[in-house]
């Protein structure tokens, strides 16, 4: 392999697929795919053995699930647009507004395109224990869902469910406290509505997620509200370490007595949440260090290809000399990395591969001149 490329490895991902499904059956509530984590639809063959539902957060979304899933979308907007708002109705089962103000604006035309539709409100508990704000909905301020004081003691005609959303990467215990909060602020609404929907953050696939207790909170809040439908919309889990970005070194450079491997991949391009969150990739081979950097013959920053100055992280460890040529691979980047990737400075996409279940390696796409050509038109 000579260029840059995500390696999704079916096994892995079967086993994800294969434990969120079991969850599923055990809790007895539906588990579906959030889009914003992971859209590879060439996969969605595979994916269809396990659930039948997925989760759109804009038209182009609707139009992957109701076209190349096969089914209607969960949809969720923070605001629908009058151009769209139709065409999305046609493509849901379930669309959940942020707001009353759009609930009342776009009840009477999405129900128009489709009879059948469920509507939803998303509501805020007010309660996150994520600690990064760029990935916490219920900060101070946030612009998501509506508070418990803002709804009317009768809901709006046809809202059917809520939905709500407060976590990221998140174990059970943090599920179980939060679920606390949302049953004190919202319960008095539960014997109006027919379905609920928990949200993403659920990383039931980490190796030390407490699945019995994620279990043991589900089918106590069933239980409790036995009439209510769960739903609970993952993306990470379903991805959760099913494959690496394999990249190669082109360049060392060295500047103050740090070295820097510069990388045929971009971490602003290609890896925008290592920036963001800041999330620490692992790299095959290497050890992590955080904090100042050390001293040490093997010592490397990782630079991206592109034009942006902090296109890199640091450091990393490695028992011999780098040289150019020699792969590098960062684990764990097909959740959320694969669709999050940008054509800042026209960088040349990776490509998109299937590694199967017999070691046969698929290339399921690869990107060109065109692709960032179209971008641009």
């Amino acid at each position: 392999m000579t260029r840059p490329a995500y390696v999704l490895e079916e096994e892995k991902l079967r086993r994800n697929l294969s434990l969120i499904k079991d969850v599923a059956e055990r809790a007895g509530v539906e588990i579906i795919l959030a889009f914003k984590a992971f859209a590879l639809w060439k996969t969605f063959p595979i994916f269809r053995e396990y659930i039948s539902s997925t989760t759109a957060s804009s038209l182009s979304e609707a139009r992957l699930a109701f076209e190349e899933f096969g089914f209607p979308a969960h949809t969720f907007s923070p605001a629908y647009t009058d151009d769209e708002i139709m065409e999305i109705a046609g493509m849901s089962s379930h669309l959940t507004f942020n707001s009353l103000t759009q609930y009342s604006r776009h009840y009477h035309s999405a129900l128009e395109a489709n009879p059948d539709l469920k509507f939803g409100i998303r509501i805020n508990p007010e309660y996150s224990e994520v600690g990064t704000d760029i990935y916490n909905p219920c900060a101070p301020g946030t612009r998501f869902g509506v508070l418990s004081d803002q709804l009317p003691e009768r809901l709006p005609e046809g809202v059917t469910g809520f939905h709500c959303h407060c976590h990221c990467e998140s174990g059970s215990d943090v599920f179980q406290r939060t679920l606390v909060h949302i049953e004190e602020k919202f319960s008095r609404w539960f014997d109006q509505i027919e379905w609920i929907n928990f949200g993403g953050g659920h990383l039931m696939t980490r190796k030390d997620y407490d699945i019995p207790l994620l279990i043991d909170v589900l089918q106590g809040f069933k239980k409790r509200y036995p009439h209510l439908h769960v739903i609970l919309e993952p993306g990470s889990a379903f991805a959760w370490q099913t494959g690496p970005l394999v990249s190669h070194v082109v360049d060392i450079v060295e500047n103050k007595g740090i070295k820097t491997a510069i990388l045929d991949v971009s971490f602003t391009c290609h890896m925008p949440d290592c920036l963001e969150m800041p999330y620490w990739p692992n790299v095959r081979g290497a050890q992590t260090i955080e904090g100042e950097y050390p001293s040490g013959e093997f010592v490397y920053r990782l630079g991206g290809n592109s034009c942006l100055s902090g296109d890199w992280m640091q450091s990393w460890i490695f028992d011999h000399e780098l040289k150019v040529g020699e792969s590098i691979i960062l684990e764990d980047m097909i959740h959320y990395t694969t669709v999050k990737t940008c054509y800042f400075n026209g960088i040349t996409h990776p490509d998109i591969c299937l590694l199967d279940t017999d070691n046969n390696l698929h290339l399921l796409r690869r990107y060109g001149y065109e692709d960032y050509r179209d971008r641009m038109d």
